[in-house]
């Protein structure tokens, strides 16, 4: 249900789950070796991040920069309050995470039948019905977990879609047994009037709490549709560093909303993060230039430009 109208600015503390060494590092063409990874892990915790999505146990063949991810959960550093997720589509996938020690797991669906089939190669029924066993099995060993939707507004093969679609494919995750359930726009077409129109659906069955919004920023919407959600209650967003990623079954669909965006209007709002904007710019630069390009966060560039002597 939508907020009173009082309540639409409420003062607090926004969790953000930074998926840059996952969702963001998986779209890169280049190999992202094991000391590069950890490196962006361990300055993203100095920088205050507390949630990240670290690792993602899917078979090197079609995602070779995810390879190691064993090893990178082996090395990341164990502090007070941090949480480190890994993306497991399957029961083998799950296993490798367990045993690496990973808190948190998370299976990913689609709320488009093409995306879904081109994606993970099943229907949206079969894919729910795949990670059921994941889920319960997680679950069974004390682990948290998260279910990605995809497509949440819009598809690149169908085109719109039904908030109720959406609903119901979120309302399958949480029966089987996902705490938190991420809705991405993946490609990254929504808008403020679009993105609540889907909330508004998914919160007729789940409460705001259970949501987290997950913004691409293909039409430079992302942070206009955090805003969006922030007044429909939603206090957890996805968010990638430096913008980085994308979705290669998408074409031209650019990465996730930048955490130093993101960061910056909380901040702006008069919401809490945890995290020093200065620091996670400091992070921002340094990946940009191993991955030799210019940072992809509006906010980073303004920042380092202001430092420039004239």
């Amino acid at each position: 249900m939508r907020p009173a109208a009082g309540e639409q600015t409420v003062e607090g503390f926004v969790r953000i789950v930074e998926v840059g060494p996952r969702d963001g590092l998986q779209n890169e063409r280049q190999p992202i070796d094991v000391d590069a990874r950890v490196a962006l892990i361990e300055r993203l915790v100095d920088a205050g991040v507390q949630h990240i999505e670290a690792a993602s146990f899917v078979s090197p063949r079609w995602v070779p920069q995810m390879a190691s991810s064993a090893e990178v959960m082996a090395r990341l550093p164990m502090r007070p309050g941090v949480r480190y997720s890994a993306l497991t589509p399957n029961l083998h996938g799950l296993e490798a995470a367990l045993a690496s020690g990973c808190q948190e797991v998370a299976v990913f669906g689609a709320a488009s039948e093409s995306f879904s089939q081109k994606n993970i190669n099943c229907s949206i029924r079969d894919s729910l019905e795949r990670f059921r066993s994941v889920v319960e099995t997680a679950r069974g060993h004390g682990v948290r977990v998260r279910g990605y939707v995809s497509c949440v507004v819009g598809c690149p093969y169908e085109g719109p879609i039904a908030p109720a679609k959406v609903a119901e494919v979120c309302l399958q995750l949480q029966e089987m047994g996902c705490q938190e359930i991420s809705l991405g726009d993946t490609i990254g077409v929504g808008t403020p009037a679009s993105v609540t129109a889907m909330l508004e659906a998914c919160l007729r069955h789940l409460p705001a709490a259970q949501l987290a919004g997950h913004f691409h920023d293909t039409y430079g919407m992302a942070v206009a549709n955090v805003a969006a959600s922030l007044a429909m209650g939603l206090r957890t967003f996805d968010s990638s560093v430096s913008g980085l990623g994308g979705c290669p079954y998408a074409a031209g669909a650019s990465g996730n909303v930048a955490t130093e965006d993101l960061v910056y209007l909380l901040h702006g709002q008069g919401l809490r993060t945890g995290i020093d904007l200065d620091q996670l710019v400091a992070v921002s630069d340094w990946i940009s230039v191993v991955l030799q390009r210019s940072p992809g966060s509006r906010v980073t560039r303004a920042l380092l430009a202001r430092s420039l002597p004239n």
